[in-house]
């Protein structure tokens, strides 16, 4: 008997070691690529006002270097442990994003642009944006949820409390820090979690569509009152017709399309622009797309898309073969970030959409969400180390 379960263990030895598990390098250099990408773009949006304020040309770049390398150390160790881990700690996950909101209020909570959307970490001076830390939460917490309620997510009761669950959350970022777009970033990746999860689509329909009228309402009415009131109401009318307001909420859009105007096809040049010479507000953070299309020009961007295109594939493929639904599920909810928060940056930088702040997922300045990004990305890479190569 004894020898017998010594040759049973050899032998489960010998397969476990030659089973081959699937790494995705393609995904991995693109997420590098975009990473350093976005660090010589950075450099070139930020370095004229960087030296102006500060004498050092290179400030921008250095503090988002440093959140790389913190991220990628992050990214690296979450990929090494197994996703279902983290599976046990949804409410905790849950409790943490809506325990690290409020703490803006404090005397930890950095203030800046008239919002109060960071805090500071006592001992190291890192600054956290809790918006950033909720999206990783609600992730994991949806893809348990969804695990949980199993085939009842296709049942109404199920819809409504897949979508109720993170709403809580969307209106603590919405109010307390006052960015309303992180908040519908939240309930996107719930939305498309919910909706890849479930079979019914009567209620999205009904739902989009209810969007869609709430929407030609509120541009509606911002028409009808001629932005009076709130800023919101403002950026709405400065969207429709920018050059009304080029001396107020319009001014920041139009300097976005004179750059993505003068770019051309192949861009004036790496290093060339002339908007980011403190003409172009923000040009290293939520408009940084239009800064590549003045230098790079309509090559560059169509580069950068094709980049994230890829990026989705990437993941897509990993969601496709991977072991469980919990773990699918995880990496629909980081796909479902990345899509929607590219998708609107562009979409805000074009005039497509009325302007809001959303940064441009790894090329965009902003420390808090270059590592929460790398985060989700270990996620997925920890979901696709667990795909045996012969199962794909």
């Amino acid at each position: 008997m004894a020898k017998t379960l010594a040759a049973r263990i050899k032998t489960y030895r010998r397969e476990r070691e030659k089973t081959e598990y699937f790494f995705d390098y393609s995904l991995l250099f693109i997420v590098l690529f975009l990473l350093g990408f976005g660090l010589v773009m950075i450099y070139s949006a930020s370095s004229y006002t960087a030296f102006q304020d500060s004498g050092d040309s290179a400030q921008f770049m250095k503090k988002q270097l440093l959140a790389i390398i913190i991220g990628l150390v992050a990214m690296v160790v979450v990929s090494l442990i197994d996703y279902h881990f983290w599976q046990k700690f949804y409410w905790i996950g849950y409790a943490v994003a809506a325990a690290s909101i409020p703490v803006v209020l404090t005397p930890l909570g950095i203030a800046s642009h008239g919002a109060r959307r960071w805090f500071k970490i006592p001992g190291i001076g890192l600054q956290v944006q809790p918006a950033e830390i909720a999206k990783v939460c609600m992730i994991l917490f949806l893809a348990v949820m969804v695990c949980k309620i199993g085939k009842g997510v296709g049942t109404f009761r199920g819809f409504v409390v897949m979508m109720g669950a993170p709403l809580p959350i969307a209106l603590m970022i919405w109010k307390i820090t006052n960015n309303m777009s992180s908040a519908l970033i939240v309930m996107a990746i719930s939305f498309l979690m919910v909706f890849v999860a479930s079979p019914r689509y009567k209620e999205f329909i009904l739902m989009g569509l209810a969007g869609v009228a709430l929407a030609a309402g509120v541009v509606w009415y911002a028409v009808y009152s001629a932005g009076q009131g709130t800023f919101r109401l403002k950026r709405i009318v400065a969207w429709l017709n920018p050059e009304s307001q080029a001396q107020d909420t319009g001014f920041q859009t139009l300097q976005g399309l004179y750059a993505i105007g003068s770019g051309g096809i192949w861009g004036k040049g790496l290093g060339q622009s002339m908007q980011k010479l403190k003409f172009l507000p923000e040009s290293q953070n939520d408009m940084i797309f239009s800064i590549i299309c003045e230098e790079l020009g309509l090559f560059g961007a169509i580069a950068v898309m094709a980049m994230f295109i890829m990026l989705i594939w990437r993941m897509m493929i990993i969601a496709n073969n991977a072991e469980d639904l919990f773990g699918a599920m995880l990496v629909v909810g980081v796909i479902g970030h990345i899509a929607v928060q590219a998708i609107l940056n562009i979409a805000v930088v074009t005039n497509t959409i009325p302007n809001t702040g959303i940064s441009l997922p790894f090329i965009s300045y902003g420390g808090s969400s270059v590592m929460f990004l790398l985060i989700e990305i270990g996620l997925v890479f920890s979901v696709s180390r667990r795909i045996q190569l012969k199962d794909m």
